[in-house]
């Protein structure tokens, strides 16, 4: 097989193809001829030596696959043999074969092509437990979404619009016509505005009901400010460390230093609450993600999950595809295909 192999922290030169014997699925494991397979900015991270998670180097990194099963292992039924399904990864998903357990496989909506179906796991779920499960947004509340022309933005936008909420979005002025028709009802320009004063002038002073927030560092005081009595902050990012000039760790420590203190009597008095969302630590909640992907499946069959795929590149341009995402070019999700 041939796979994508970090194999030293840095730059995305650090990203080579390597070949491997195929895998061999392991009990309760299926092995899937992968046709794409989604990029997320977790992954960037780990190249850069700044995601704790990732494993020890040289890694193959890779959340969520799409393809074909051509063999299970002990204690899985043939059903899924010769399906095409979407499935989650802990590691591993830059390659053309990967094994995975059984448990996070799913049948491919016959509606999406792989490229699509790769890209829908990780940001949608990540937007269901952000805005659903923990953030519980309601009809006729405001969500102000961070990025919101990322995977986990377009995502969190089909949800919102599912529930019936108004929508704020930032992102640079040439994604805002995209996402107006996407479904937002105003999008700012965080380059040339603050983000925070025009929430304030588009709530009339009220602040937002729930606030997505990547980024982290000093954006987050800045977030938890904007929320209204009752509001909630859900934070599930550090991406501002991919901007400090200090090396892996160190770059990592500082914005997370920068990043406020929220203290239980402060939040009494304040009303609000702020959350964290860290998919890839909800390895054991194997049957609450296999919930929450029935009810996104059952959304793409409705209409109303809709993944949006603004790129693809072969497996060997994996280094082309991570600059592409940090030079903040993509509108949506970018996916590396095998064929």
């Amino acid at each position: 097989m041939k796979r994508v192999v970090i194999v030293g922290k840095g730059g995305p030169e650090q990203l080579q193809v390597r070949e491997a014997p195929d895998t061999e699925p392991k009990h309760g494991e299926v092995r899937i001829r992968v046709r794409a397979s989604g990029i997320n900015f977790a992954d960037i991270l780990a190249r850069k030596g700044l995601y704790p998670d990732a494993p020890r180097l040289p890694a193959v990194v890779g959340y969520e696959v799409s393809g074909v099963v051509d063999r299970v292992g002990a204690g899985v039924g043939d059903a899924l043999t010769g399906e095409e399904v979407v499935a989650l990864t802990r590691f591993g998903g830059y390659s053309d074969v990967i094994s995975v357990p059984a448990g996070q496989v799913f049948r491919k909506p016959a509606a999406l092509s792989h490229e699509q179906a790769a890209s829908l796991p990780v940001a949608y779920l990540t937007a269901w437990q952000l805005l659903v499960v923990m953030g519980s947004l309601k009809p006729g509340e405001t969500v102000l979404i961070h990025n919101a022309g990322g995977g986990v933005g377009l995502a969190a936008i089909d949800v919102a619009n599912h529930l019936g909420a108004t929508i704020y979005g930032t992102a640079s002025a040439a994604k805002h016509a995209f996402l107006l028709e996407r479904g937002v009802h105003e999008a700012i320009d965080y380059r040339t505005t603050d983000w925070a004063v025009e929430v304030d002038r588009l709530t009339g002073g009220r602040g937002v009901s729930l606030i997505i927030d990547p980024l982290g560092g000093k954006n987050a005081k800045k977030s938890y400010n904007a929320l209204r009595s009752g509001g909630r902050l859900g934070m599930f990012g550090i991406s501002a460390a991919t901007a400090s000039r200090l090396p892996g760790p160190l770059g990592l420590g500082r914005v997370a230093l920068g990043m406020p203190f929220f203290h239980p009597v402060s939040l009494m008095n304040s009303n609000r609450s702020v959350f964290g969302v860290n998919l890839g630590h909800m390895w054991h909640e194997t049957g609450m993600i296999a919930g929450w992907m029935q009810a996104l499946l059952d959304g793409v069959a409705e209409g109303w999950v809709r993944p949006h795929v603004d790129r693809t590149f072969p497996l060997a341009d994996a280094g082309a595809a991570h600059t592409y995402i940090e030079e903040r070019r993509n509108t949506g999700k970018v996916v590396l295909t095998t064929t």
